[in-house]
């Protein structure tokens, strides 16, 4: 057998080394490339067939070294290795005329590997929502707010501080893809074993309920973090600093533009963050909509588990509906009897009609006919010819005018902006100046009520079993509220147009953050 040694030119399409995942043995090949990858982690460049032989595992070496030999030479064929002719162990003349090899890995084959690896990572990859990451992403803000603070920031710490945040931020929304996606696979039931769901459904919502209080505490904090920077005028500066750190190493033919495609990059980097967890242009950020889909798990989860112990309970579903159906047509005798019991079952009868319109109703009001009645007896249906001839009523003429919209966009605007004027009257009239009691508030009008329970809907979200106060920030970052129970049993009445909310009285503290206000 003759072997190619050279594998310098690729084949016309360029994807070869691929090739020994559609044909057989592939699980040999894959293992066998799995060799080559770690024998190069460990610094060893060249292998001889013996030695691929030895370090495939033994459950699944073939028990004749010359199977190997064989998928070493195909895969030299395709390009994922390479063979040199084995002359440290010649000791004869005889010995050249020999087929000896060693192999090692070509640039295709190394890639080929790492595009797999990097396959099966993400198609066994489960996810998680990562809390530690908030809190990294909260100390890396506010380390850039203190290289802002200075007349000018250092270039290696301010590069090094978005760098951190940026790997944080990416790891965050991508774990966390991963695992609503995982997440749903169960509620669906989709490769998840009923018994392991039923085992381990208390710690994932356990595990959820953990997580939507960090991102109710930290999401807010988060995005009062960035609007500071923004307003600031800072994280331009700040980006601007980091890329032109990363420009010291462009090649001389790219340092024209690598300071300004570094700071694109990083503002790109910087928008994302942003839109991830600061709600913008009536786009809800990522965090919110996460929030959401991970409160709206929890009751999914709870109907999956009633669903299973319904089903275990032997209680009738669809399923087992038709599983019982499928049994009776089996036993049915013949395929008359099976004719009748789809009729039973199923019902599916003809339409009487296409359409039906004014004279159709006149006429089955004055001439009634009754449901089971032949199409070959019943009183024929008139179609008109243009819709026999093209399948459809619609009249060909010009095109409609075009609608003027600047009425509407008018509205929408002057309505847009009463709401923005109502929301900063609600959020100034519930500003608290200080520590008061709930009772305090006074009476507050619809629009500052449905603010005040959006606030104290954050702040109850983060409480549990002995806690006694709780700081908690409003999901676009505008307004902290601190809530601290009391214990003489005073019973608080807010007053509304719409009637009197009760509840028992707390301490708390409503501050706007736009203005500056709250703990640095």
């Amino acid at each position: 057998m003759t072997v190619t040694t050279s594998a310098t030119t690729p084949p016309p399409d360029g994807y070869s080394s691929f090739a020994h995942l559609t044909v057989q043995n592939t699980d040999l090949y894959r293992q066998v490339m799995r060799v080559f990858v770690t024998a190069k982690e460990r610094f060893a460049v060249h292998l001889r067939p013996e030695d691929v032989h030895a370090a495939l595992p033994a459950e699944t070496r073939p028990p004749e070294p010359d199977a190997v030999v064989n998928a070493l030479d195909r895969l030299v064929v395709w390009g994922n290795l390479r063979a040199d002719p084995d002359t440290a162990r010649v000791t004869a003349v005889e010995d050249f005329y020999r087929k000896r090899f060693i192999y090692q890995l070509t640039r295709a084959g190394e890639a080929a590997e790492e595009a797999l690896g990097v396959y099966d990572e993400a198609l066994g990859r489960r996810g998680a929502l990562q809390a530690v990451a908030l809190h990294d992403i909260v100390t890396q803000l506010r380390a850039l707010l203190v290289l802002a603070g200075g007349e000018e920031p250092d270039p290696t710490k301010t590069h090094l501080a978005l760098d951190a945040l940026a790997s944080r931020f990416t790891a965050l929304a991508d774990n966390a893809r991963a695992f609503m996606g995982s997440l749903q696979r169960t509620i669906d039931l989709h490769d998840v074993d009923e018994e392991v769901f039923l085992a381990y459904k208390d710690r994932l919502i356990q595990y959820l309920e953990r997580f939507i209080q960090d991102l109710i505490t930290l999401g807010g904090r988060i995005a009062r973090l960035i609007l500071q920077l923004e307003e600031a005028g800072s994280i331009e500066t700040l980006l601007r600093a980091a890329a032109g750190r990363e420009a010291v190493d462009a090649s001389p033919e790219e340092a024209g533009h690598a300071e300004r495609e570094a700071y694109e990059r990083w503002a790109v980097r910087w928008t994302g963050l942003a839109s991830w967890f600061i709600t913008r242009e009536g786009r809800e950020s990522q965090a919110r909509l996460l929030r959401g889909r991970a409160l709206g798990a929890i009751p999914q989860l709870l109907a999956v588990v009633r669903s299973l112990n319904e089903r275990r309970a032997g209680r009738s579903d669809r399923s087992a509906d038709f599983r019982t159906l499928a049994r009776w047509f089996a036993e049915a005798p013949d395929d008359d009897a099976r004719h009748r019991l789809w009729r039973t079952a199923f019902g599916l009868y003809p339409a009487r009609h296409l359409t039906v319109d004014a004279d159709t109703l006149a006429l089955r009001a004055a001439l009634p006919v009754p449901a089971a009645t032949p199409w070959a007896e019943a009183e024929p249906l008139r179609i008109s010819p243009q819709l026999r001839r093209t399948g459809s009523y619609e009249r060909r003429g010009k095109p409609r005018k075009v609608v003027d919209r600047d009425e509407s966009r008018r509205t929408l605007a002057e309505a847009a902006a009463k709401q923005a004027a109502e929301t900063a009257a609600a959020r100034a009239r519930l500003v608290t100046g200080g520590i008061t009691r709930l009772s305090g508030l006074g009476e507050l009008d619809p629009v500052s009520f449905g603010l005040f329970l959006q606030l104290l809907g954050d702040a109850l979200a983060t409480w549990r079993p002995g806690t006694r106060h709780t700081v908690a920030t409003s999901n676009d970052g505008s307004m902290e509220i601190r809530l601290s129970a009391l214990t003489d049993g005073a019973i608080a009445e807010i007053r509304t147009p719409g009637g009197v909310f009760h509840g028992p009285d707390h301490l708390i503290e409503i501050i706007d953050l736009t203005d500056g206000g709250g703990d640095q």
